[in-house]
């Protein structure tokens, strides 16, 4: 049984009617909760500007940067005794049920910080993807061949469907092994409120009815995944639809009862691979048993007293932040000020977060044809030498030339009582389902091979790619102080300004996420490729932005989800044990507190 609650519209939003959950069996489901709650975290979840105030409190904070009824998910796993990762996990869970798999899946990726609160050590996780053992030829995958930033394009799909673009994702491994390391509640109740929301399902919000309508041939190629999207009669589901996955719900109750083996060895397994064989794949059984995800040591760099925990390898995402941190400070952004107040710094940042951000290399020769005679290896790029000598280089470029790169991606972070802290980024690393849109028991397979492919053939067969997230720790003192996570085509230079506002410029974390932004110089359609300066419009002084010399792109707030990142981040103060969360301005996302 479901009441109809309102949102700001009057438009019926579908809320489980359990009293006020004061006397409820104890459950992190929104049956469970008080009725004043489900109502205000359905009208965030539809709302995609709801006003994203920081929340504040002692007992436990979780932040989203979307789907914003997941972070009261991860607050109740809090609430019930649950542990920082209990509640980034749960919340996850939650996050791919309400956006229908479209841009995040329980196969897909997964990438994880956590910090003890007492001791400070640091853990990262990676479960990324797996390459496919019997792909022996993968430039010859189908799609647009390393086409990661052709934005739109890549959004609506290219090219004929087809099984080897999907590999192996570490999504539901990688939760199991993060709650085995770290959990405290039982396995079985971070699923809980994703299950009823499968099974009693929700209105359609305006951002999954659009992702539906973009999609809807493709997604009524195969009949399992035109069943799961289509109505009785023949017509997409639409806003403010009811919309249930009882074939999803179905699918969580195994893996909640049997864990991840029921993806990985089990009935699940076998229609995946089935599936995907079925359009042309080479994926088998053997690939997907024979997974497991990666604990490694987290790259580290020092800074301003503080210590920058990110995500350890193997990782691609972590290279790059290190390097443009580096090239910042290269730069000497900090002594010539914040770069909303100095035409100065904001050229440097500018070029600092494009070289790193924005340029994209398949191969040695291309590195070489840009920057002759610099060594660009991995171990290279995390040095300040390297940074210092690549400066040099781009002081003197302009303009500056790139190919963006981004994927569609969730995040949540989290802290609990003890003042242990994690951050998790999830991701479907294609956009939209993918151009095979293969949905096998509600969980849907995408094609991030698509156009990856030097990636995949520079992997060892069955060998993790370079995880593109980046996420992490940062330590004051050596106590955890604040855990991070970001997504979006303009991740990397929304990343690397909140630390820089944070490290540098000694901000707190309202004013970081508050604090004005240059965004991705990139258009919606991608076709922009010279260095502009695309901004918020009114976040800069105007005569800051015309001393640049530049040309401006002012973009209206509902205008900047192509061009911006999507930043959470927790905070503890261990002066006092207050407890800070802020989620994106421009979101459905929510930071919450108690």
């Amino acid at each position: 049984m479901t009441d109809a609650v309102k949102d700001g519209s009057g438009r019926g939003i579908d809320a489980p009617s359990q009293g006020d959950g004061a006397n409820a069996e104890t459950t992190l489901a929104p049956s469970g909760w008080p009725a004043a709650d489900r109502e205000r975290f359905w009208q965030i979840q539809h709302d995609s500007l709801p006003g994203n105030p920081a929340g504040r409190g002692k007992g436990g904070a979780v932040a989203t940067a979307l789907n914003g009824f997941a972070a009261r998910v991860g607050e109740e796993a809090l609430r019930q005794g649950g542990s920082a990762v209990d509640a980034v996990l749960s919340a996850a869970l939650a996050q791919i049920v309400l956006g229908g798999g479209a841009v995040i899946s329980f196969f897909g990726i997964l990438a994880l910080m956590h910090v003890d609160g007492e001791s400070g050590e640091v853990s990262s996780l990676n479960a990324g993807w797996n390459t496919v053992l019997g792909e022996d030829d993968p430039l010859s995958i189908p799609g647009k061949l390393n086409a990661a930033g052709d934005g739109i394009a890549n959004m609506m799909g290219t090219g004929e469907p087809s099984g080897r673009t999907a590999l192996v994702g570490g999504f539901m491994r990688g939760l199991e092994a993060a709650h085995r390391r770290h959990g405290k509640l039982p396995f079985a109740r971070l699923f809980e409120a994703a299950i009823e929301l499968a099974e009693d399902g929700f209105v359609v919000s305006p951002g999954l009815a659009r992702y539906i309508d973009i999609r809807k041939q493709d997604l009524a190629r195969l009949p399992e995944t035109k069943a799961v999207f289509f109505k009785p009669d023949d017509t997409p589901y639409v806003e403010g639809d009811h919309f249930r996955q009882p074939a999803l719900a179905e699918t969580l109750h195994h893996i909640a009862a049997e864990g991840a083996d029921y993806m990985y060895t089990g009935a699940w397994a076998a229609k995946c691979i089935e599936a995907i064989q079925a359009d042309g794949g080479r994926m088998t059984m053997g690939d997907l048993a024979a997974y497991q995800p990666v604990w490694s040591a987290p790259v580290t760099i020092e800074r301003g007293g503080h210590t920058i925990a990110l995500l350890g390898e193997p990782c691609e995402g972590s290279v790059n932040l290190v390097e443009s941190l580096n090239l910042c400070e290269a730069a000497g952004i900090k002594e010539r000020g914040h770069w909303s107040t100095s035409a100065d710094s904001l050229m440097r940042l500018a070029k600092s977060c494009a070289a790193i951000g924005g340029m994209r290399y398949e191969s040695e020769e291309e590195q070489q044809a840009a920057f002759p005679g610099l060594d660009m290896s991995r171990d290279a790029r995390l040095s300040k030498d390297h940074a210092r000598d690549l400066w040099a280089r781009l002081e003197d470029q302009s303009p500056i030339r790139f190919l963006p790169k981004g994927t569609h991606s969730d995040v949540v972070v989290a802290v609990d009582a003890d003042g242990n802290m994690a951050a998790l980024c999830h991701s479907i690393n294609c956009l939209i389902w993918g151009r095979t849109a293969i949905v096998v028991d509600g969980v849907s397979v995408g094609d991030p091979a698509a156009y990856m492919q030097s990636m995949v053939a520079e992997t060892p067969r069955g060998g993790q790619l370079p995880n593109p997230i980046e996420v992490g720790i940062i330590l004051k003192d050596g106590k955890p102080d604040t855990a991070w996570s970001s997504m979006g085509v303009g991740l990397h230079y929304q990343t690397t300004q909140s630390l820089l506002n944070i490290v540098d410029f000694g901000m707190d974390l309202e004013e970081t996420a508050n604090a004005p932004r240059l965004l991705l110089p990139i258009s919606p359609d991608a076709s922009q490729r010279e260095l502009i300066l695309r901004v918020v419009d009114g976040e800069f002084p105007e005569e800051v932005l015309d001393a640049t010399g530049l040309e401006i792109k002012r973009l209206q707030p509902v205008d900047a989800r192509f061009a911006q990142g999507l930043w959470v981040a927790i905070r503890r103060d261990h002066a006092t044990g207050e407890l800070t969360a802020v989620s994106p301005t421009y979101t459905n996302g929510q930071a919450t507190a108690f």
